[in-house]
């Protein structure tokens, strides 16, 4: 069974993109660099059953908090949050590493970053797998031809306006986002040692409105495709049991790819990488060791 990482781990504070990010890092110098991206509502600790399997095998393993999160930078403003932005602090965080390209693994919002990144900077990218994520780039149509689609993501909606969100998420110690986690996830997913670990994270100054900001920043530049197919290998590991988003958007995904797969868990939820973390983590190692 995966060992879970501590979640009060030491991380270590890298400029990238003119802010200052919190992760964790890991693994041989000298391995391959791999960066574990998370999505909302977590922080770096989300990877916790994938961080010292990836080093163990030989990775040099980066795991960020992204911005807005937990202890790195929070910038003002839904501009600082947009999808370009967003692919750029990966490709920094790179380099300040050293590294001229690295392979990206991400989750929810940190697979659309993965995404955007492999299509904006694809000679950075060398291989890429997104867990229950879709390209950007597929999302919006995808949503207006299959209404049901558009009624799982209705909560985007709310998640923009000013305000209220904020208050809603930090209410009763932060009840509705810890009921969203055990509501779209498995028996089991995530303990009450869980929950204190994630409110931790989420009480941070200013965390919610960073959190939130992500996807804010959306309508101001909405994700358009580009014309060229992504060459570098891709997989797509997907949770059948999603709540929130349906397969169609991994299919769709993957046409946007010229080496593309995708890799079913029939059982699992949006939290496949926690629930089926030792089969996930198998496939994580052969496809990055490919």
């Amino acid at each position: 069974m995966a060992q879970a990482t501590d979640p009060r781990t030491t991380g270590i504070h890298l400029q990238a993109n003119g802010i200052t990010l919190h992760c964790i890092e890991t693994g041989p110098k000298d391995g391959p660099l791999v960066i574990l991206l998370h999505g909302f509502p977590e922080f770096w600790w989300g990877w916790r059953h994938q961080i010292e399997p990836l080093a163990n095998a030989g990775f040099r393993v980066l795991v960020p908090d992204q911005r807005g999160y937990n202890l790195s930078d929070k910038p003002e403003g839904r501009w600082a949050y947009d999808l370009d932005t967003l692919a750029k602090d990966v490709v920094a965080l790179s380099e300040t590493l050293g590294y001229s390209q690295c392979s990206l693994v991400g989750h929810d919002w940190g697979g659309l970053v993965a995404w955007w990144a492999a299509s904006r900077h694809p000679e950075r990218i060398e291989r890429l797998i997104a867990i229950n994520a879709p390209h950007p780039a597929v999302a919006g149509a995808y949503m207006r031809r299959h209404p049901s689609q558009m009624l799982r993501s209705s909560y985007i909606g709310f998640f923009q306006l000013p305000y209220l969100p904020e208050a809603l998420f930090s209410a009763n110690e932060y009840r509705a986002l810890k009921r969203a986690l055990l509501r779209t996830s498995r028996t089991g997913t995530f303990s009450e040692k869980d929950l204190v670990e994630y409110k931790r994270a989420w009480s941070q100054s200013g965390a919610l409105t960073g959190m939130l900001n992500w996807y804010r920043a959306l309508p101001l530049k909405p994700p358009r495709a580009f014309s060229e197919k992504l060459s570098m290998p891709v997989l797509a590991i997907w949770g059948m049991q999603d709540w929130s988003l349906e397969f169609g958007l991994c299919e769709e995904s993957l046409a946007l790819c010229t080496r593309g797969e995708a890799l079913r868990f029939e059982k699992a939820t949006h939290w496949v990488h926690l629930e089926e973390a030792d089969a996930v983590n198998r496939a994580l190692f052969g496809f990055l060791k490919a």
